[in-house]
């Protein structure tokens, strides 16, 4: 055996043996558990008491929940035939009402609203603390759609079929037990269902077969067309139906980034021959619309990173490679977004993190036209007519509010609907984008929004905030609870495009996969000092804030150098990496941080999970941890155990955790005003006090 190899495997010997010997907070990883019930209500307690007691809280709750039951705001379109959806919730509906009006009324600014569902008389109904999950409709009128519906915020959905017309469940229509699964119409009669047949899911806990129900059998007795393996990620079918053909695709995920995806013709399964992290993106006229995300040589032609190419499905069932390039960014852009409309495909894209909108019709070859959309901020598509070339999509950037604009793919044409309101004055403040140098020397871009008479002497509270992963982009967005809570109130906000993110496309997140993960780590840092080298802030006066892959960005970012910031909100984390992959969803993510099982892969992840390397007699900045009990994605427990381990070395920490609201913390406008004003409350303690 090698010299290196021994040290090694002695090296992960010491410490699993050490963790097993220093990890009494296991029990805490049991949700349910009355004792670990018990430890939550009672930092609850003794974090909320300080909390709300602060002078501001209230004030800041009250205008967050006036924000967020606003009547003001937009109703998010999803146009499906003649009518437009919209869930909306507010203070008379506060889990929400699911509704559509035509899309003439829409337009018209001042919509007549037809309420399908009133999800807080249906949890009253049944006594379930229901969250509207979305709706799947039935191709071409819209009459029957696949209602998912979760206990409490989490993945796991219960699916029902819904009669729009009765506006009723239908009885004895088609229903899926709670799982993290779903289906998609075939036609009236049919599903292609990825749920939980009884067999076990994978690993990651999410589905591993396809089957195909017909109406009127058993969901067990459903016609199985594929089944992966256990060690999956997961497996999808999906079914797109369009006018003259329906197409009938399944999805398997071997990792997060890899797999394969196959296409059921004539009751056969064909593989289509595609590099095993491609994108598919969809379907337009009976073009397969991929997105790549390594090079590609595939037979005279050298596709690049980052590219979105088409095929025809025929050839592409057939093993041709006559792919046609529609899109190949440079080095400081991407490709965000894709969609379509009847006769167009639309590229939504990133120039140095500002967003720009393409059409591109297709006529033997692929032509490109950029559309007159607003500039210098953020583009969100929204919904895409399947019937025409309308489309709804979103601009904002930090300082001007969401507005949503309704245009015609085919002219051009742009219009706008609706604006948000500003709830702040956003003519005092001011946007500039600086770069850091990270430890290896890559530039690191990053957004201050401040206010033009800021000082430069060190002294402004700032909150910078960041993700890093999944190649998820940070962009500019308006955000009016931190416009009111933070900005109004003197602070400076901070955006950081470390790399991990998306901004510049596959090779940004990439250079942050697995034993490259401290990079991410090191571009925060670096974006930190640069702030206190510019003197806007100081560390005792700067605080960060990440939730999920950031709860993990933000704990290793404290644990490394608690000497670079002051106060730290940790929300939904991940942060014990040495158990992350047993813990709900967790095993999905091994191909983004690497797996901790693997001795040489645990020497890189124990470097900086945050669990394992709190330390005795460090001066980290007081945390707050923010979690939820029904959270079935990011386990509470990292959260928990944390709080317990830092707790024990006589760390001053403060903990919430709601006991509904799934991963994203929050399943109602009240919930979500409370939250948000407990993370504010501590930011001004911590920074401006």
């Amino acid at each position: 055996m090698k010299k290196n190899t021994l040290t090694l495997l002695i090296v992960a010997i010491m410490t699993l043996t050490s963790f097993a010997q220093e990890d009494k907070y296991l029990w805490l990883e049991e949700v349910e558990n009355p004792k670990a019930l018990d430890w939550v209500e009672q930092w609850n307690e003794k974090s909320l008491a300080v909390l709300k007691s602060h002078k501001n809280h209230q004030a800041i709750y009250d205008k967050n929940l006036e924000i967020y039951n606003s009547d003001e705001r937009i109703a998010n379109p999803a146009i499906r035939g003649e009518f437009i959806f919209n869930f909306w919730q507010d203070l008379n509906n506060p889990r929400g009402i699911w509704r559509r009006t035509s899309v003439k009324s829409y337009i018209s600014g001042n919509p007549e609203w037809e309420t399908l569902l009133d999800i807080d008389k249906l949890a009253e109904q049944d006594t379930v603390k229901w969250v509207f999950k979305g709706a799947a409709g039935l191709y071409p009128d819209y009459k029957r759609f696949l209602i998912s519906l979760s206990k409490g915020g989490g993945d796991a959905v219960v699916v029902k079929e819904f009669n729009t017309n009765s506006k009723l469940f239908v009885e004895n229509g088609f229903y899926l037990p709670e799982a993290k699964g779903g289906a998609s119409w075939i036609d009236e009669n049919t599903l292609m269902v990825s749920t939980d047949f009884g067999d076990g899911m994978t690993t990651s806990g999410y589905p591993k077969q396809v089957k195909i129900w017909k109406r009127g059998t058993v969901l067990k007795d459903a016609k199985l067309v594929f089944e992966g393996s256990e060690t999956d990620v997961r497996t999808w079918g999906m079914s797109e139906i369009k006018e003259k053909k329906t197409y009938r695709i399944i999805d398997q995920r071997t990792s997060f980034y890899s797999g394969s995806y196959y296409m059921i013709e004539n009751d056969k399964l064909i593989k289509a021959d595609l590099p095993e992290d491609i994108q598919l993106s969809g379907i337009f006229n009976d073009l397969v619309i991929l997105q790549l995300k390594s090079d590609w040589k595939t037979g005279e032609k050298n596709l690049k990173q980052g590219s979105v190419i088409s095929i025809g499905y025929n050839d592409l069932i057939a093993g041709k490679k006559n792919f046609e390039l529609i899109v190949e960014p440079d080095e400081r852009s991407s490709v965000t977004d894709i969609s379509t409309t009847k006769n167009v495909v639309l590229v939504n894209m990133l120039n140095n993190v500002k967003s720009e909108l393409y059409k591109f019709t297709w006529n033997k070859g692929w032509k490109k036209e950029k559309i007159n959309a607003p500039e210098f901020g953020n583009i969100t598509m929204s919904s895409t007519d399947e019937n025409s070339d309308k489309f709804f999509f979103y601009f904002t950037n930090f300082l001007e509010p969401s507005t949503l604009h309704f245009g015609d793919a085919a002219t051009g044409q742009i219009k706008k609907v609706k604006s948000l309101p500003s709830f702040f004055p956003t003519e005092n403040y001011q946007v500039q984008q600086f770069d850091a140098v990270s430890k290896d020397g890559t530039k690191i871009p990053y957004f201050v929004v401040s206010s033009k008479e800021i000082k430069y002497t060190g002294n402004n509270p700032t909150l910078l905030y960041a993700y890093g992963g999944f190649e998820v982009p940070m962009l500019p967005t308006y955000n009016s609870v931190n416009g009111t809570a933070w900005l109004e109130n003197g602070g400076v906000y901070v955006l950081a495009n470390i790399r991990g993110g998306g901004e510049f496309g596959p090779k940004w997140h990439q250079a942050g996969l697995k034993e490259n993960r401290q990079r991410v780590y090191d571009d925060f840092h670096a974006v930190a000092e640069s702030l206190t080298e510019k003197k806007i802030t100081a560390p005792e006066k700067l605080g960060i804030f990440g939730g999920s892959n950031g709860g993990l960005l933000v704990g290793v970012a404290y644990t490394q150098r608690p000497d670079l910031y002051g106060a730290v909100v940790c929300a939904v984390p991940l942060l014990d990496m040495k158990r992350y992959n047993k813990l709900l969803a967790g095993a999905s993510w091994m191909a983004e941080f690497g797996n901790p099982d693997i001795p040489e892969e645990w020497e890189y992840i124990s470097k900086y999970s945050p669990y394992q390397n709190v330390k005795p007699g460090m001066k980290y900045p007081e945390v707050f941890f923010t979690t939820s009990t029904r959270d079935d994605r990011v386990h509470p427990g990292h959260a928990r155990k944390m709080v317990a381990k830092m707790d024990e070395l006589g760390y001053k920490v403060y903990y919430f955790e709601n006991t509904e609201g799934g991963h994203a913390g929050a399943s109602t406008n009240e919930q979500r005003a409370q939250i948000y004003a407990l993370i504010y409350a501590y930011l001004q303690m911590k920074l401006m006090e």
